[in-house]
């Protein structure tokens, strides 16, 4: 089964190349005959924001010309990042280093949220992630046709088991009708470059109109502060054969090579004795060596280390990914359509770093050339594959839909040790490692997930809209030992029904009214370093399987969009309430040294408003502002099985989670000439669950974007030159937080779990499209 699920991927785009031919005999009956019209491009839409006219649910959508203005390279995450509800931050100036990315929606985190590319699942997101890829690993940005945010629940179709809060869903561009392509060569600060080329076949009649491009972008960047650097190559293709008046057949394939060295994680105590610009001692090997011969020995450290851990040599993520599969659109008939995608996604994964806590073999001996520090790596390897489908009958005033997703995920995790060399450093942290001294533990986890949904769109009336509908979900998460402690045995995540109503009233020609309500459940997370299985204990494997509950969610939205010529707006309140929150708690006294168990400890209730709007002044200049006002309370103390509060966590600030956002934008476009200078601000964070200490301050910051399109003639035909400065001001501020996990409590500032943001950034790209 896994030897044909390889093939897929190559099957697909066969399948696509094969059924050209006996479309193209249609074709041949009336060679005069127009083509038949391609699905039109999913940037076409008449504004950067969409805001979700004729929705039930809060939605936005951000096309490919929003994207677009950001620096090359740019992850869509940060694209998002000026829609209401949303937070993110990342130590990079493209939002794309996944160590730090971290994005938030009405109180819930990244692994709290659903992701999907044109329908494929991406899992959580999250940096060690067991179950899909983050979506800069998954799509070059180039190749983003748009992007679609729901700030309180996804379709009930999402092919998700994480989405308790909001779900983004992103979109490729389809293949143009006409032969052409694109170059986009870009530099700048930190000596980084980019350069993305992508060929388009357009429609070739010959094959029946079959159409596609591949594409590939090769992006290298020095890290901003401290030594090392940050890569990645992605290669897309995508394939569309028109199936006549019918529908489409697509075959697409993503691959992506990531290399990225890490930053390393501060405390606020070590931003004043160090300063913000202090990192990974790389490439100062005898430093990082002689702080690891200090700690090995019992000695003084070298100068300026006040502890060990504050720098290492380096640390990196290095991903590999293939991602591909094929997905048929087709009218059965005038009122029946059937969608449905089967894919494949192949990772293999190392995130590492240079540990003084374990020697390399053969230091301290006699004439030995070991090093005392040595490298740790936890590696991933998942091989997952499914399938979703749904379909949808049209009865008129109905409008029935129901479909299923499934998918199986082999996933593989280890922890290993690899040898050093002391003169000098013997291995490339950007290289995959191999050769281990030390497997501390291996386990292989096996993920069976099914969901299902059925749903009724009402038309009542021209004005009146009703949708109402459940899903279905299970999980069954198993596991078996390769090394290590011994664990067995599967835990169950299901409910078997998770309603979700709303509608949507026209009141005017401008304006609607919209609301609903929405359940949802989270899986469980298969993995050795998070969920369930963490404690690597088969007697707490076991208590927890009889005893925890999976998240869940409720969600209330109500809300008003208005829209005319010049001026479309939202305005939104919300009331989610989050039960069965899962936490690692620990259990006794320190010095019993108990595994943390995973317990449910308690509820978080969330309120809000959510306002947006654009407004085109004149037909060049436009305006976008966009606040949130968001509290979220933990509703209960953090509390052990012995009855022991852990946290005094009752009424505090869910982490990460600003009271007010606010985000602004001017915007100009005329004779060729654009720019746009944004403004954010975000209120107060806390990474501690009681609120004492830990609090990352509000910020300011501004990005500025200014280009000239060259006529549309001549030699300047389809060139396009941008420049982009990121952090305009030379802000000092703190982006990530919770780099390193949340903690109860830091009043002394020494969790080291937040990460400065990067200086100001200038790129300048050139684009030329044909």
């Amino acid at each position: 089964m896994k030897k044909n699920q390889m093939l897929l991927g190559v099957a697909a785009l066969a399948l696509v190349m094969g059924a050209a031919p006996a479309f193209a005999d249609d074709k041949a009956v009336d060679a005069a005959a127009p083509a038949a019209a391609a699905p039109a491009d999913s940037s076409e839409v008449d504004a950067l924001i969409i805001i979700g006219q004729g929705q039930s649910r809060q939605i936005q959508t951000l096309n490919s010309d929003a994207i677009g203005l950001q620096a090359a390279g740019t992850s869509a995450l940060k694209a998002i990042d000026k829609l209401p509800g949303v937070t993110f931050q990342s130590a990079d100036a493209f939002g794309a280093y996944e160590w730090s990315t971290r994005i938030s929606i009405r109180g819930f985190n990244q692994n709290q949220l659903g992701f999907t590319l044109d329908g494929v699942p991406l899992g959580d997101m999250s940096y060690g992630n067991h179950n899909g890829l983050h979506i800069s690993r998954a799509i070059a940005s180039e190749n983003i046709g748009r992007v679609e945010l729901a700030q309180g629940a996804g379709a009930l179709g999402t092919a998700s088991t994480s989405n308790l809060g909001g779900t983004l869903q992103f979109f490729s561009r389809d293949p143009q009708e006409t032969l052409g392509g694109e170059i986009d060569v870009t530099g700048g600060s930190d000596n980084m470059h980019r350069v993305f080329g992508r060929f388009e076949t357009g429609a070739i009649q010959q094959l029946g109109g079959l159409r596609g491009y591949i594409s590939i972008a090769d992006q290298k960047s020095d890290k901003w502060k401290g030594g090392g650097e940050q890569k990645q190559r992605q290669y897309d293709a995508k394939l569309v054969m028109p199936l006549g008046e019918r529908g489409d057949l697509t075959g697409f394939y993503h691959r992506s090579e990531r290399r990225e060295q890490d930053y390393q994680d501060m405390s606020f105590a070590m931003i004043k004795r160090l300063g913000r610009d202090w990192d990974n001692t790389q490439p100062n090997w005898a430093l990082a060596v002689a702080a690891a011969r200090a700690y090995q020995t019992g000695t003084a450290l070298p100068a300026p280390f006040a502890t060990v851990d504050d720098a290492y040599y380096a640390g990196a993520g290095i991903r590999d990914d293939d991602l591909y599969g094929a997905s048929l659109n087709l009218n059965i008939t005038d009122r029946v359509k059937l969608d449905a995608t089967a894919y494949q996604h192949k990772n293999k994964g190392q995130g590492l770093w240079y540990t003084p806590y374990v020697a390399s073999p053969g230091f301290g001996t006699t004439g030995s050339t070991a090093a005392p520090l040595s490298i740790r790596t936890t590696e991933y390897d998942i091989d997952r594959g499914g399938l979703t489908a749904g379909l949808t009958v049209d009865l008129g005033a109905h409008r029935l839909s129901g479909g299923f997703w499934h998918e199986v995920n082999n996933f593989n995790q280890a922890r290993r040790f690899y040898a050093e060399t002391a003169a000098a450093p013997s291995r490339d942290p950007l290289d995959f490692q191999s050769n281990p001294f030390f497997t501390q533990w291996q386990y292989s986890f096996e993920t069976k997930t099914t969901t299902g949904h059925i749903e009724d769109e009402w038309t009542l009336t021209d004005a009146l809209k009703v949708n109402f509908g459940f899903k279905t979900i299970k999980v069954t998460n198993g596991v078996k030992t390769v090394v290590g402690n011994a664990l067995s045995g599967e835990i169950e995540s299901k409910d078997n029904f998770l309603p979700q109503v709303g509608f949507v009233y026209k009141a005017s020609s401008d304006f609607e009214v919209f609301g609903g309500y929405t359940e949802n459940m989270g899986a469980y997370v298969s993995a050795a370093t998070s969920g369930p299985f963490a404690s690597q204990d088969q007697a707490r494997v076991n208590y927890i399987a009889q005893t925890l509950k999976p998240e869940s969610s409720q969600t209330f939205e109500l809300g008003g969009r208005y829209r005319t010529e010049r001026f479309q707006g939202v305005a939104a309140v919300y009331h989610v309430t989050f039960d069965n929150r899962l936490l690692a708690v620990a259990q006794g006294s320190a010095i019993q040294g108990n595994a943390p168990v995973l317990s449910n400890v308690g509820s978080v209730e969330t309120k809000g408003v959510e306002l947006a709007g654009t407004y085109r002044l004149t037909d060049a200049w436009s305006l976008y502002g966009a606040y949130t006002y968001n509290d979220s309370k933990y509703q209960d103390n953090v509390v052990a099985q012995d009855g022991t509060i852990r946290a005094r966590t009752k009424g505090k600030t869910v982490v990460n989670t600003p009271k007010n956002i606010f985000k602004g934008e001017i915007a100009f476009d005329q004779a060729g000439f654009f720019g746009k200078l944004g403004v954010a601000y975000t209120d107060k964070r806390y990474y501690t669950y009681e609120n004492i200490g830990g609090q990352a301050p509000s910020t300011t910051v501004a990005d500025l974007t200014m280009g000239y399109r060259f006529a549309e003639q001549g030699w300047g035909k389809g060139l396009e030159v941008q420049v982009n400065v990121t952090n305009l001001t030379d802000k000092d501020y703190i982006s990530t937080i919770g780099s390193g996990g949340f903690v109860n409590s830091d009043a002394t500032g020494e969790a080291m779990t937040v990460l400065p943001a990067p200086p100001r950034q200038v790129y300048l790209s050139v684009k030329k499209r044909f």
